[in-house]
């Protein structure tokens, strides 16, 4: 595996290496109660825990009388 191809695929791998090791780790652990916490003060917006009272893409019908 030589060539410019093999060349430019290193630099991908050395790039995304840089990358990860500038990042700070978290524990899991904190990762977990910031997702928790999240999910807590958002649920009040989410319609799969709250739910739908109609159909938000249904067009709405006119009631009419002829």
């Amino acid at each position: 595996m030589s060539g410019p191809s093999s060349v430019a695929a290193m630099k991908k791998v050395v790039q995304q290496i840089r990358l990860e090791a500038g990042l700070n780790p978290v524990k899991v652990s904190q990762a977990a109660a910031d997702l928790k916490q999240f999910c807590l003060q958002n649920a009040q917006h989410d319609p799969l825990l709250t739910g739908v009272s109609s159909d938000p893409f249904r067009p709405q019908k006119v009631c009419s009388f002829l």
